[in-house]
């Protein structure tokens, strides 16, 4: 990866609308603004459609998309809702909180209806208000998209339908025909169900449609996208049904054992995840097959993909079905045979980070060695020990992806609050912040990580933002609360997107000269007419100092982009 920076923003966390973010016009003005901020990355969380709590780590399948953002407004101009329709859904509730039990009940509806209007559209029955429809979409050619799609996604529509039809329960609780996969049933279903299915056929294509000309836009503006790749699959998913094969199952397809971790900084008791573990002796038999498709996938969604857990790979932590969290044992994984077989086939280099986050074993620190993929640095990580701690700046490498922290920790303010004494002060003298202001110490906190040596600094948009629990993502094992916030609408200012630029362009990660607002450059000439005014008083053979070194501190107050001047605060 190269010197850069990147700004770490979830899709749902997108202003808009509609209640979540979503490939709106407001997701082209994002990326517009990571441009004008010299920003290269935009990270974000996995896109897969979510299930229970909403956990995008927790999705119906691997190979199929969130309809939540699918741009509406689109359908309007497709004619396929109208504005009356949407009108009632614009900004619901907290604009700043996502109600997801809202869009559950609302977004499918607004799906269903269009699907009821494009088909008709299809079938030469459209109204006026569907004539863009025609324009724009036929049979021959929405087929063809259709057929465009993944087989794994339209297994995941099939999943779907049934799920419907089943009452919504998990597939473990389906009729048995359906659940073991009998072909005779699934033909009947197909005939039966026909427009059941070619509902969620058809989200999927509005939904890999509408991305692929978002990431297309990101491309042309010199963005990468980093996706994530969750390690486990959801128990109730269209991956486990369909390949019962791959996973540590019982005759009657329920788990033996479970995925989750042991206490740990985030979860004194250990975190239940309950995902379904990989038989990873079948695995290297079929030579990875699966994994290398499912990978093939992810790189057609995303450019770069962070790999969640990644030491779940070496060894993995399964809890006997039934069982707490703390009754889990370690289990040896693929380690990386999985990723050579994988280069193998994709080809090299994979662009992988490894998130390598935790309690690092020696084999784990290997595994990652041998991969060659760039593992994480995360800054609230450093501090709590003391200085040999591989996480603070000065033990980086330069192939590693650098954070103040992630979607699981708190927001950098959140976290300075929260510390003790011992912590506060060891980071205080580590990054001389000692007469910096409390409300400005998150600012410290992104210079000492954006001023490493690390190759790649991600940081995330609300501690840019300089927020507080309020933006908290996720609490690791805490029941609800998370997946919510989003970022106000116009927070990014242009204040903001300066100040991104100009630390970018400071620690060599913008290569383009970042332009001075008028406020700065004001401040800078009335210093430059001080030292020349002092340059001509001096005796002779005294050599005047520059002018950051002669300023009173009011003007190097002044001059310096304080969060006063710069509007961030």
């Amino acid at each position: 990866m190269k010197r850069a920076a990147g700004i770490l923003l979830p899709v749902f966390s997108l202003p808009g609308d509609f209640g979540i973010g979503s490939f709106s016009i407001e997701a082209y003005h994002w990326i517009d603004c990571l441009k004008e901020a010299g920003q290269s990355y935009w990270q974000i969380l996995p896109l897969g459609p979510t299930g229970y709590g909403d956990s995008p780590y927790q999705s119906f399948s691997s190979f199929a998309g969130n309809p939540y953002f699918i741009d509406l407004e689109e359908l309007k101009a497709l004619g396929l809702l109208t504005e009356e329709e949407l009108a009632g859904e614009r900004n619901p509730g907290d604009a700043g909180r996502i109600d997801y039990g809202h869009i559950y009940e609302s977004r499918e509806m607004l799906l269903r209806r269009a699907h009821k209007r494009f088909r008709e559209s299809l079938n030469g029955a459209a109204s006026s208000e569907t004539e863009a429809v025609r324009k724009t979409k036929d049979k021959a050619s929405y087929e063809a998209a259709v057929a465009a799609l993944h087989p794994e996604t339209r297994e995941y529509c099939l999943y779907r339908a049934i799920k419907d039809a089943e009452g919504g329960k998990s597939y473990l609780g389906w009729s048995e025909p359906l659940r073991k996969r009998d072909s005779a049933a699934l033909h009947d279903f197909r005939k039966t169900h026909e427009a059941e299915i070619d509902f969620y056929t058809w989200t999927q294509v509005l939904f890999h449609e509408q991305w692929k000309r978002l990431k297309d836009y990101a491309t042309a503006h010199g963005i990468t996208i980093i996706g994530d790749l969750p390690i486990y699959v959801a128990p109730d998913s269209a991956d486990a049904w369909a390949h019962p094969e791959l996973f540590q199952l019982d005759a009657e397809g329920e788990p033996e054992a479970v995925a989750g971790c042991p206490p740990d900084y985030f979860s004194p008791d250990g975190q239940l995840w309950g995902n379904p573990l990989y038989d990873w002796d079948y695995h290297e038999r079929t030579g990875y097959a699966w994994w290398s498709k499912r990978l093939r996938y992810s790189l057609s969604i995303y450019d770069c993909l962070r790999m969640d857990h990644f030491r779940g790979f070496d060894e993995y932590f399964a809890i006997p079905a039934g069982e707490p969290a703390k009754m889990g044992s370690w289990k040896k994984g693929p380690g990386v045979g999985l990723f050579k077989a994988l280069a193998e086939e994709l080809g090299k280099p994979l662009p992988i980070i490894a998130e390598d986050l935790g309690f690092m074993t020696e084999s784990v620190i290997q595994m990652v060695r041998e991969s060659g993929f760039p593992p994480m640095k995360v800054l609230e990580f450093a501090y709590d020990s003391d200085n040999r701690n591989l996480y603070l700046p000065h033990r980086y490498e330069r192939h590693c992806v650098a954070y103040t922290g992630t979607h699981d920790n708190a927001p950098l303010m959140e976290w300075i609050r929260n510390q003790n004494e011992g912590i506060r002060l060891f980071m205080l003298h580590y990054q001389g912040s000692e007469h910096t202001p409390e409300q400005d110490l998150y600012w410290d906190c992104i210079r000492t990580v954006l001023a490493s040596v690390a190759d790649t600094v991600i940081i995330p948009m609300w501690d840019y933002l300089g927020c507080g629990k309020e933006a908290r993502i996720n609490v690791p094992s805490a029941a609800g609360g998370n997946w919510q916030w989003r970022m106000p609408r116009h927070s990014f200012t242009e204040h903001l997107i300066w100040h991104c630029r100009m630390l970018a362009e400071i620690y060599g990660r913008e290569p383009k000269p970042v332009p001075v607002p008028p406020e700065l450059e004001a401040a800078l000439a009335e210093a430059e007419a001080v030292t020349k005014a002092e340059e001509s008083a001096a005796p002779e053979g005294v050599n005047a100092a520059s002018a950051a070194e002669r300023m009173e501190p009011d003007a190097v107050s002044a001059a310096t982009v304080s969060e006063e001047t710069a509007g961030l605060h």
